[in-house]
Order: C-alpha cells, then structure tokens, then sequence
C-alpha cells in the first residue's frame, strides 16, 4: 500500500516550482514486496520523467529513509498458539479470535528481527461497546482505528480484560500456570 502523505511544491498558484517533494508512506506484508515495490517507484518516476523530456538532471530522485519506516510485524506461530489458548482460557473461547493482518505501522516488530531472533506474538485488545461491536458487524462499516479521532476505548472493562490477558500471557510464557 502506497500512501501520498505530503506535497510540498512552489509558493503561488500562477508559478511553475522547479521543484516538488512528495513523501509517501509504503507498507506490505512482507519485505519482499516492499523492495520490489520501491524499485517500481523508481522505474515509474524515471520513466515518467523520461517520456516528460526532463533532461538527466531533473529526473526524479527517489530516496528510501530507512530509519523512518517500521517493517512488517510477524508473530511467531508457536509463541502465538500458546498465548491464544492461555487467553482462551482467561478470557472465554468466544472472546478471542483470529484477525487477519493489517498494514498499521508498529515498532514492536523490531523484536523479532534482532540477531537473537527473539519470538514476538502482539495481539489487540478490543476497548469498544457491545452495542458498537454489534452495529459495525450488522453494517459492515468498521470501528474506529487506534488512531482516529473517533476511537473512544472504555476504561472499564478494558483495563482489567488487558491486566488479565497480559498477566495469562506472561504466565504461559514463564510456565507458572
């Protein structure tokens, strides 16, 4: 997925800019379609300056900041099984489900990519009414991301469901259960 999120280009509406800057955010499922999707950025921006007339010197420059991009985010299945069934225990079978994967951004999977290759398993905690869980299922319109002006989470129960789940977790990742 490819996300324009800034222009920047010119001072006034009746001049040319002899240059615009345009940031995107980029995100996949996998590192491998990331890099084959930034080399067809690059060949799209240099082709369409090419068939522009651009002279060599004012083609499009496509730089990759590497340190300001989170990379996919995968749990570990084994860790992930274990975590769901202690949740399923703590929580209800019917209160914990499979949620097929998102394009959100997250540090968190920088974890799982040290040399140590530490086993990372990230799940959501629901925060939402019943009666608002309800509605999005009948209507199809989703609820609000964690990140939108609109998310409003219930204090309670959702603290104390993320205290028992995470303390279930970490019970079942120590072996104390």
């Amino acid at each position: 997925m490819v996300t324009i999120g800034s222009i920047h280009g010119g001072t006034t509406h009746n001049v040319i800019p002899g240059e615009v800057k345009l940031q995107l955010t980029l995100r996949s499922y996998s590192d491998e379609v990331r890099l084959q999707t930034i080399a067809a950025i690059r060949r799209i921006t240099h082709g369409l300056g090419l068939a522009a007339g651009l002279p060599e010197d004012r083609l499009p420059v496509v730089q990759v900041l590497e340190d300001e991009y989170s990379p996919v985010m995968v749990n570990d299945p084994a860790l992930t099984r274990r975590v769901t069934q202690a949740l399923r225990t703590v929580l209800g079978e019917s209160n914990v489900f499979h949620q097929e994967p998102v394009m959100g951004a997250e540090d968190f999977g920088q974890l799982g990519r040290t040399k140590e290759k530490v086993p990372i398993c990230m799940f959501a905690l629901g925060t939402a009414r019943a009666e608002s869980v309800t509605e999005s299922q009948r209507s199809g319109k989703p609820l609000p991301s964690l990140h939108s002006s609109l998310f409003a989470p219930l204090p309670e129960p959702s603290i104390k469901t993320g205290v028992r789940a995470m303390t279930a977790a970490f019970l079942e990742i120590a072996g104390k259960k």
